[in-house]
């Protein structure tokens, strides 16, 4: 009994001890301008469980358990950062009112200049991922979004292909090329700025997620602060205007919240000539509070989008024409005309129900996404290339011809593309009006058409075991249904289309009419339906000087093929279903954080995951058959991080290192190509392709006064091909016996030695300094100067097989082909260094209840002429040709680049009440 009594003693001192070390830190968070509550933030102490303050009186209390030193911090949206020294002692802390100041620079996401306008570019494999990191408070990815960005800079060299965004919880990244699709919610910047960002490896509450990070956007309406916002932008860059209107509801009446918002941009045309730009954007979201626990939401986005698209141009076009040229426009009626204008309307309507208790949340939504991605281009058909950039055109043909140099018909070739360098629409006219063909087209204008249906169901739970303990779980199903075509637009005068082959003189669609007219499907037509499982489980654990995460998901992904068209070239495997192909993968990933204290801390993130291709990896031609990469295998990612963080009253931080290697990668091209074997219009298939990227970040902000800042940003990347692939070329065995280069249809050119070049994933060094001045009247300026270094043409792999060295009319190896001679022609193109200096500025106001801001940047203020990236031409795939072309210093089919934008401006007033 004794015994008892005492235990029970010293239990109860330990309990009363325990409750003793118990300090409160408790104050308001209001607005410094209008003296109001700030709704949603989130207040933090490193080793604690971040809060949010009560939304009616901005009041919070934070618990801590022992005393000592540490760095507050308090975020919101559209607000500063606001980070404070505090000292616990033995009792409480009442810190009383704290104001946050606004961020009059969140005009600064409108200002992405490649955020959701990449797509301008010809290439589609470039995929940039500065829309991922919009919301990140970190100067590190600020600097990578916002000045980095306007040179096609990759953070670690990522595509966003490896970044998951989410919204509201449901995935957005599209199954075609696993890249989000910005231009669905473009123009939307006003409900779509409620973001949450997490970088690269770190834990996520929402999903397991990508190597670069996870965003997940949320359209709750009770998240938005109350009231109208009108805004207008004038810029220079892919649009010249633009105006948006936003109403939200604000805390809700009778339990409901709803927000509206829509916007219109327009250009004739932006920085680059001919590149017209056509939106429009509507959103509108309810959501209906049951009680305290259950809310439910709808959330509808319609998001068009039209704009002419630009093109890659060989160095010796932009020596007669500038960086601005693009051949893809001419004019007609006087009005400027794009060949290839991309369109994009896919609709967005979703519901989600959450719940929300003291220790558990659950998300669960559904959504359908339906429409049209279009890209228009001209076809000819037994007629000259209406390009003007095409290399019989240009003055390097006849400088290069192999019976030697003719300099007057290059001189007359110069005149003719500077007297006429666009498009000549009227030629296509008069061309197809020809007696001669009866009616029938040489050129038409054609869109290349995705037309998607997809459907989703996901769920995500956050379980709260105790103050130490989390457990986060999700699950998502994806079908899509994705018909692919091409839909004739205009018959330029024509009366019809024969949907003939003209090189194998065979049919495209065998059992439908020969003779399409306009809107009718010709070419191709096929379907592609994709499902996606995900699972997802990931556990944390949270104490004072540490903490850590351990995740881990099963994917199960199913592509199928079927085909709409039978090609007289692919009898047997054009038309019906193919078979199914399936990938089961699995990823885990872990990190743990060590911190010194409230001011230093370290962190190690790890993963191993396995991932399924893209399904434009997976199909070799799927516009003409059902034919599957052999032995097709799942990309294996292995990659780690060690980070350093500080977090000084004036001075933070990170310092990060990382390494990280892509194996069994595959990867389709498509081109036309005069190699050792032969010449054809081929599919190359890349397998059994690494990649490795590795590097430090470095990103410092010092806060010299009240008044102003200093940063200092560095990127110092290395991003190399890992691995010799191996390279098999596909092709159709239609037309002559003798022009059939292998009566199999492929050949298998074994291993491409690109070891060890460098990857063209835009600059692997890159530098900033910046200062910014707040003057406590609310204007402010800032400039950034960057440096960027080491970016890379992509390579021709065709080239670098050992087919190059053959000689395609004899079958033997070039004699003066040495491994000197091969080493010189294939060295590397690395593209110039530049300097590029950006200025931003801004002024808000408080008149009479309404908030007044203006803000103005200037990117690129010296007007720097600089190439953001490029390619080789494969066509001159053996050693022969190539070095024939290059014996000038002018080859016509020299690497093709893309040029930054000279100095651009971008302006925006926003008033709101």
């Amino acid at each position: 009994m004794k015994n008892g009594l005492a235990i029970s003693f010293f239990l109860l001192q330990g309990i009363w001890g325990y409750a003793q070390e118990i300090y409160n830190v408790k104050g308001f968070v209001k607005d410094m301008l209008t003296q109001q509550t700030i709704e949603y933030a989130k207040i933090e102490i490193s080793g604690s469980a971040p809060i949010r303050p009560d939304p009616i009186d901005g009041k919070f209390v934070l618990s801590l358990k022992q005393p000592g030193d540490y760095i507050l911090s308090i975020t919101a949206q559209d607000y500063l950062i606001k980070r404070m020294p505090i000292s616990i002692s033995n009792e409480d802390l009442d810190l009383g009112i704290i104001f946050l100041d606004r961020d009059i620079v969140q005009e600064k996401t409108d200002n992405l200049i490649t955020l959701t306008d990449s797509d301008l570019l010809e290439d589609e494999s470039i995929s940039m991922t500065s829309g991922m990191l919009q919301a990140t408070k970190d100067i590190f990815l600020n600097r990578a979004a916002f000045d980095f960005g306007q040179a096609f800079f990759r953070v670690r060299g990522y595509g966003s292909e490896n970044g998951v965004i989410l919204l509201n919880g449901i995935p957005m990244n599209k199954l075609m090329d696993g890249r989000p699709q910005w231009n669905n919610w473009g123009g939307l910047n006003d409900v779509t700025r409620n973001q949450e960002f997490t970088h690269g490896l770190q834990a996520s509450d929402y999903s397991y997620g990508g190597i670069l990070g996870t965003t997940n956007i949320s359209t709750r309406p009770s998240t938005f602060r109350k009231g109208m916002r009108l805004s207008s932008s004038a810029s220079n860059r892919t649009y010249a205007g633009r105006l948006m209107v936003t109403y939200s509801s604000g805390l809700p009446q009778k339990g409901i919240n709803y927000s509206i918002s829509a916007s219109r941009r327009w250009a004739k045309e932006g920085y680059i000539d001919g590149t017209l730009y056509d939106a429009y954007s509507f959103f509108g979201a309810f959501e209906y509070k049951l009680d305290d626990k259950h809310s439910i939401n709808l959330t509808s986005i319609w998001a068009s989008n039209r704009r002419g698209r630009s093109s890659a141009i060989t160095e010796e076009v932009f020596q007669l024409v500038g960086n601005k040229y693009n051949p893809y426009w001419g004019t007609q009626n006087g009005k400027i005309r794009n060949s290839r204008e991309r369109k994009i309307v896919e609709p967005i309507f979703m519901f989600n129900h959450y719940y929300s208790s003291k220790r558990f949340t659950l998300n669960t939504g559904v959504s359908y996404q339906f429409g049209t991605n279009s890209k228009g281009r001209l076809g000819y058909y037994n007629a000259p290339n209406p390009d003007k950039t095409y290399y019989r055109y240009l003055p390097s043909y006849y400088i290069n011809s192999p019976i030697g140099a003719n300099f007057i018909a290059a001189n007359m070739a110069r005149d003719g593309f500077l007297e006429n360098p666009q498009l000549n629409w009227n030629d296509l006219y008069q061309a197809n009006s020809s007696l001669s063909l009866q009616g029938k087209a040489a050129y038409i204008s054609y869109e290349d058409t995705n037309e998607d249906q997809q459907f989703n169901v996901a769920t995500i739970g956050n379980y709260t075991l105790n103050d130490h303990f989390k457990i986060d779980f999700s699950g998502h199903y994806t079908n899509l249904d994705s018909d692919n075509y091409a839909e004739i637009s205009d018959l330029l005068g024509a009366e019809y289309h024969e949907d003939i082959d003209p090189f194998s003189n065979t049919k495209n669609d065998l059992d439908g009419s020969l003779n399409k007219t306009t809107f009718n499907l010709f070419n191709y037509h096929y379907n592609i339906n994709a499902e996606v499982y995900n699972a997802f489980a990931q556990f944390g654990i949270r104490y004072p000087k540490w903490e850590g995460f351990l995740g881990a998901n099963y994917i199960s992904t199913n592509y199928q093929r079927e085909g709409k068209f039978r090609n007289e070239r692919f009898l047997n495997t054009s038309f019906g279903k193919g078979e199914k192909v399936k990938f089961s993968n699995f990823g885990a990933k872990a990190g743990f954080t060590y911190k010194f204290n409230g001011r230093h801390w370290v962190a190690l993130n790890g993963a191993y995951l396995t991932k399924a291709p893209v399904y434009q990896n997976v199909f070799i031609n799927p516009r003409e058959n059902n034919q599957v990469v052999n032995d097709i295998q799942s990309e294996t990612i292995t990659t780690t991080d060690l980070n350093y963080y500080i977090r000084l009253p004036n001075l933070t931080g990170r310092v990060t290192g990382y390494y990280t290697r892509f194996q069994n990668i595959t990867d389709i091209n498509f081109f036309f190509v005069d190699a050792g074997v032969g010449r054809d219009f081929v599919q190359e298939v890349l397998t059994d392709l690494d990649k490795l990227h590795l590097g430090t970040e470095l990103g410092l902000e010092y806060q010299l006064s009240s008044a102003v800042k200093l940063s200092l940003v560095a990127s110092v990347g290395k991003y190399l091909y890992a691995s010799d692939p191996y390279v098999t070329i596909n092709f159709d065995t239609a037309g002559a016996e003798e022009d059939i280069l292998n009566p199999e249809g492929n050949i298998d050119l074994g291993v491409a030695k690109v070891k060890d070049y460098k990857l063209s994933q835009g600059p692997q060094k890159a530098f900033a300094l910046g200062m910014e001045y707040r003057d406590p009247k609310y204007w402010w300026i800032g400039a950034t100067a960057n440096y960027l270094e080491n970016n890379y043409a992509g390579m021709s792999t065709i080239t670098r097989t050992q087919s190059f060295y053959l000689d395609p009319d004899t079958g033997t190896a070039f004699p003066d082909a040495t491994q000197e001679n091969v080493e010189r022609l294939l060295s590397q193109n690395k593209l110039d260094n530049f300097y590029l200096l950006n200025m931003v500025g801004g002024k808000s106001w408080l008149k009479k209840g309404k908030y007044i801001s203006v803000f103005g940047s200037i990117n690129n203020v010296f007007d720097a002429v600089f190439r953001t990236g490029g390619y080789e031409q494969s066509r001159n795939g053996n050693f022969g040709q190539l070095q024939q072309d290059n014996l000038s210093g002018n080859p016509s089919f020299a690497p093709k680049y893309w040029y930054g934008y000279g100095r651009t401006y971008f302006i925006n007033f926003a008033i709101s009440f």
